[in-house]
């Protein structure tokens, strides 16, 4: 499903629902711990764990580029927010009797070519985390994510 996009005050919130049907614990796991998170989203690496803390992106250039992203927000097994450029995103996790709900809301401050592509890589890379937390791992689906983009490219398009 496509994420939601809408206009706020200060920019866009893209939003991505994901019920999923592991526990909070699980799900918790593979968004911190790196060797789980290298298996979704391999450009990032969670170097210090708690508010003001650090994540790395690896640009995965030739020069071996890392830019550190600062954790704006962390509760233990229910927020999990950091900087992404200029905007934010914030992982949310609600405990559901048959697993737990995924909440990714990215912050945005401006629309710009970029942000389709941004949103696709999203949603891919929440597959690629349902994909791991079943058991199975995935690389990088680029035709997924080619269609994937054509959608973001058309919903961020009609936007106000």
């Amino acid at each position: 499903m496509l994420a939601s996009i809408q206009k706020v005050e200060r920019g866009y919130i893209a939003r991505f629902d994901r019920p999923l049907k592991h526990s909070v614990e699980k799900v918790w796991a593979a968004l911190t711990e790196n060797d789980k998170l290298a298996r979704w989203m391999s450009n990032l690496q969670v170097e210090d764990l708690r508010i003001g803390g650090n994540i790395k992106f690896d640009m995965k250039d030739e020069s071996g580029t890392f830019i550190d992203m600062k954790i704006t927000d962390f509760k233990p097994y229910s927020v999990l927010e950091f900087e992404w450029g200029n905007d934010r995103v914030r992982f949310e996790l609600y405990p559901k009797p048959e697993g737990c709900l995924l909440v990714l809301n990215e912050f945005i401050s401006a629309l710009t070519d970029h942000t389709p592509k941004d949103l696709s890589g999203w949603h891919i890379c929440l597959d690629m985390m349902y994909a791991l937390l079943d058991g199975h791992f995935m690389d990088f689906p680029k035709g997924e994510w080619e269609k994937w983009y054509e959608k973001y490219k058309i919903a961020v398009s009609s936007i106000d």
